[in-house]
């Protein structure tokens, strides 16, 4: 890595522009960074590990992202800082800007412009610049692959801090562990140690669990064994816990299998004791019940023989009943001749009950010769009704118009009271109106204003997502173009491998007599060999093939990568640099103010068609007015028609009216009379007629009482019965008969009279017996059940105990490794003698890497005296390996490091630095360092020591080195020619060059 400029614009105390020419101090090989305490020496530095990975060494980076600005700045001035290098053979520009707090453009108050990232390469060929990326993810990345060094080795190793190294000379092992962790990434083997931890502890919960598990399967066969099984005391881990639970266990199962046979042959003995009671009781109960049944027989007979004189009178009810059934029509008869009768004389009672007393005794004829004189008269009221009913109907019309004219009046008030208003209601409606086109003319604006707003916000997320999406095509390019150029160097080596072998390919098709294709000499002496791992042609021509693939892979993600950037550099110049949010806000604020303009818009018609509405209401409300007073005057002249008319006809109805109010009144007097006339004349005829039939129906009756052989009708009437009592007797009657049938029936049974003889069953004995028997048949199957299920289940447990007896074997042994293995990686096996942990191990290696370098420069600057020495001996009770001494040759001593005096510690901590630059170097990948910063320290040599040290400076150019040495120390002014002095000013600090 080699710097060539350094520009910084408003950065810490600079509060102008600056600019750095590296090439220039670079030509001397030393340069000096001088200046006043405060000036910005520092800063210079600064600035170059914020052009590289963005942020500042050591605890300058906390708040850096505004406090990097100087506050020396003009507020138009952006922070800048721009670095030109070469690095890996290409020589890059990076730019960075930090966030920036400046006043609006528009309106008032501040805003922040977000931090900014350019990265350029010089194209040698087309002798111009071409960007590389604007991404502070990919820039970062890019500068620290191509360095090979993370921001914390590039401040140990570039800008070479002299306090942090005299601290290291003196720290203990713990401090340098921190620092050599973090310069050479050991992190790996700190994940080794952690990893064999975890899998300790994990395999040893494992294992652990296991023997919980067969602990719990022993305790549940200790529990189903009861006191067959006899379990020690026993915990997870102990040692003979497999074989003691497996040997209790094959115990209880034998003793459980004796138990199992014990209870089948109870479990014989109870069955057949049982199916004995069993049978028995089904006997006695047999007898009980054909003792019982012949019992209640002999019952049943004895109620029959008290009930038989019973019987007989129904049987004779029954026949003097079915006697009477041939009488039975005629009294039916009788019955309804006599209810007529009654029913024609009460009607005859009431009609004549209505008639006046002139009429009261008048037969049917007379009464029907006043009901036809009553119709004639009612006859001759025709005209006199049909005058009557138009005086009504006069009346009404009359009514009606004064309705029409209360009508009409309201009609009035209204139109007036509505026209009495019409001015300021159509102002109103107006209004509404204006307002409504005022809404659609600002929502056609809005609607112009929404669609490039709409493109802006789906630009800017497409930038957003492409710019996503660059990255990831960036690195699959980058992945493609290193695999063209493995595969390219493997087909390149193939063919040189076949070039080199070719002599072999040719050799085998040379045959004795025919001339060499190469020399043409017949005589073959010594012919080529092919030789083992020999390339011929088809090995060749496959990597030929696969470099072909690979490259046009990465043609392929070229184009694509190519495709993304124009797609994003088109959206950028849609969107700009306004994030999606702004837009998203900016565009829901236009779609709300368009959707509330198009919501008022939508209001005109309706508002249009009420106002239309409104001046059509005028129009029918002048209308209405005009019409009522038409019709005022029409109702005038029609009342005085009625009037006269009216007259005429009273007097017309004044002789038809006679006594009563109204010629309806006489003519509703006339119906009623002759109604009532007619209604007595039928009921008088009807009752006649009625009291003819009941005549013949009484001799009827006689005649056919005679006949069935009864002295009167009335005892005919009295043997009759109604069919529920005629259905319930005849039951009786049946019933009885049923009974006696089946009592002669189980009287006449052999078996049951047999049972009879014999002494009374007792039933209840029987039930206990058999109950006792079935108690003690359900004990012995429960007992069988359960010796059974505790066999099964200590046969299920044993075997599953079994299983996992094996499982944890293999799960033993592994843990034994891992635990080994972790305690020999963390320092606490035994087999670790010194106790040093796997980083340590590492690190220590790298130390006495360090040592070795450092002691070369070390030796020349302390005039071969001292010798920097790595030691991995323990130091009291701690761990050993990251141990640091220093050899006196003048003595011949071996002492600490901390017995160096300040002069010694400077250029032995310097050494140390040199000498670890040198290993980070070669660590990192052999990237070279060919620009070096020194800061500080010097103040503390004698001019003997300067000499030696800058001598052993001045030396690095031999590798083609600058380095750049940070001291205020006078003395270095005179020895050292070019310099950059750093000026202090009340308005910032500026850089002042001088070349050799």
């Amino acid at each position: 890595m080699r710097l060539h400029r350094l520009d910084i614009t408003a950065f810490g105390p600079f509060g102008g522009a600056q600019s750095v020419d590296f090439d220039a101090l670079s030509t001397a090989g030393l340069f000096l960074l001088h200046g006043p305490t405060g000036a910005g020496k520092t800063s210079v530095l600064d600035a170059v590990c914020y052009a590289l990975y963005g942020s500042v060494p050591g605890a300058r980076q906390s708040g850096q992202g505004t406090h990097l600005r100087s506050d020396h700045a003009q507020p138009a001035t952006r922070t800048e800082v721009r670095l030109e290098l070469t690095v890996a053979g290409r020589r890059l520009e990076v730019t960075r800007r930090p966030p920036w707090e400046r006043r609006k453009l528009r309106g008032k108050g501040m805003t922040v412009d977000k931090a900014q990232t350019w990265l350029r390469e010089y194209d040698t060929q087309a002798r111009a610049w071409k960007d590389l990326s604007r991404s502070h993810q990919e820039t970062g990345t890019e500068i620290e692959q191509l360095l090979g060094m993370s921001r914390e080795q590039f401040c140990q190793v570039v800008l070479l801090p002299q306090g942090d190294f005299a601290r290291f000379l003196r720290a203990d092992a713990e401090a340098r562990a921190r620092l050599l962790g973090r310069l050479f990434d050991t992190q790996r083997f700190t994940d080794v140690e952690k990893r064999l931890a975890e899998r300790r502890r994990a395999t040893e919960a494992r294992v652990r669990e296991g023997d919980t598990a067969l602990l719990a399967d022993a305790h549940r066969m200790q529990q189903e064994a009861g006191d067959a099984m006899e379990l020690p005391e026993l915990a997870p881990g102990d040692p003979g816990l497999a074989e003691a639970v497996l040997g209790a266990a094959a115990v209880a199962r034998s003793t459980a299998r004796e138990r199992l046979a014990v209870a089948r042959c109870r479990l014989s003995a109870a069955e057949s004791a049982h199916a004995a009671a069993r049978h028995a009781l089904e006997e006695t109960r047999e007898l009980a019940r054909l003792q019982h049944r012949f019992a209640e027989a002999r019952s049943r007979a004895e109620r029959l023989q008290e009930q038989a004189g019973a019987h007989r009178e129904a049987q004779e009810r029954m026949e003097r009943a079915r006697k009477a059934e041939a009488v039975a029509p005629a009294l039916e008869l009788r019955e309804a001749a006599e209810t007529e009768h009654r029913r024609a004389a009460a009607a005859e009672a009431r009609a004549r009950a209505q008639l006046p007393g002139s009429h009261a005794g008048a037969g049917a004829s007379g009464l029907a010769a006043a009901a036809r004189r009553a119709a004639e008269e009612l006859g001759g009221l025709d005209a006199a009704r049909r005058a009557e009913r138009r005086l009504a109907e006069l009346a009404g019309e009359r009514a009606g118009l004064d309705r029409q004219e209360r009508a009409d009046d309201d009609v009035l008030r209204e139109a007036d009271a509505w026209l009495a208003d019409w001015e300021t209601t159509r102002a109103a409606l107006q209004a509404r109106v204006d307002s409504a086109q005022e809404a659609a003319t600002r929502a056609e604006q809005l609607a112009v204003q929404r669609a490039p707003a709409q493109r802006r916000l789906e630009a800017a997320r497409t930038r957003d997502r492409l710019a996503a999406d660059l990255a990831q095509a960036r690195r699959r390019a980058q992945d493609s173009e290193q695999r063209a150029l493995d595969a390219r160097t493997h087909w390149l080596d193939l063919k040189e491998q076949r070039l080199n072998g070719i002599a072999a390919e040719l050799a085998a098709h040379l045959t004795d007599g025919r001339p060499c294709a190469v020399c043409g000499a017949t005589a073959h002496p010594a012919p080529a060999r092919k030789v083992a791992g020999h390339v011929d042609r088809d090995t060749e021509d496959r990597a030929l093939a696969a470099y072909q693939r690979a490259e046009e892979q990465h043609t392929e993600d070229g184009r694509r990568l190519g495709e993304i950037r124009e797609a994003l550099a088109a959206a950028t110049a849609e969107a700009g640099d306004t994030p999606v949010d702004r837009l998203a806000a900016e565009a829901g604020a236009l779609e709300q103010e368009y959707t509330r303009a198009r919501r008022e818009a939508s209001a005109l018609h309706a508002a249009q068609e009420e106002l239309r509405r409104a001046g059509q209401e005028r129009e029918q409300r002048l209308a209405d007015r005009q019409q009522a007073a038409l019709r005022a005057a029409s109702r005038l002249a029609r009342r005085d028609t009625l009037e006269r008319e009216q007259t005429l006809l009273e007097a017309e109805l004044a002789q038809a009216r006679g006594a009563e109010d109204s010629v309806a009144a006489r003519a509703a007097q006339l119906e009623r009379q002759a109604a009532r006339l007619t209604e007595a004349a039928d009921a008088v005829r009807a009752a006649e007629d009625a009291a003819q039939r009941l005549k013949d129906a009484d001799a009827r009756l006689a005649d056919a009482a005679y006949r069935a052989g009864f002295d009167t009708p009335q005892a005919a009437a009295e043997a009759l019965l109604d069919p529920a009592a005629h259905r319930e007797l005849q039951h009786r009657l049946d019933a009885w008969q049923q009974e006696e049938a089946a009592v002669r029936a189980v009287l006449a049974e052999p078996g049951t009279a047999a049972a009879a003889q014999q002494p009374p069953a007792d039933p209840a004995t029987a039930e206990r017996t058999a109950a006792g028997a079935e108690r003690r048949l359900r004990e012995a199957a429960s007992a069988r059940d359960a010796a059974a299920r505790c066999c099964t289940e200590l046969d299920r447990l044993s075997a599953r105990a079994a299983e996992a007896v094996r499982r944890l074997g293999p799960l033993r042994e592994q843990y034994d490794r891992v635990a080994r293995l972790a305690s020999l990686t963390a320092g606490t096996s035994a087999d670790n003698e010194r106790r040093m942990r796997l980083e340590s191990y590492v690190l220590a290696a790298r130390l006495e890497q360090v040592a070795a370098a450092a002691t070369v420069r070390l030796q020349r600057m302390s005039s071969g005296r001292y010798t920097l020495v790595h030691s991995d001996d323990r130091t009291g009770r701690g761990r050993s390996g990251l141990g640091l001494h220093v050899v006196d040759a003048w003595t011949g001593r071996e002492r600490d490091t901390a017995t160096l005096s300040g002069g010694e510690t400077f250029f032995a901590s310097l050494a140390l630095a040199l000498g670890l630059a040198d290993v980070v170097t070669d660590e990192a990948g052999g990237v070279r360092l060919d620009t070096l910063f020194i800061d500080e320290g010097f103040g503390s040599l004698d001019d003997q020591t300067l000499d030696e040290v800058l001598d052993v400076l001045d030396s690095l150019r031999e590798r083609d080195r600058s380095v750049g040495i940070v001291s205020h120390v006078p003395d270095l002014r005179r020895r050292i020619h070019a310099q950059l002095e750093v000026v202090k000013g009340r308005g910032g600090s500026t850089l002042r060059q001088r070349g050799v």
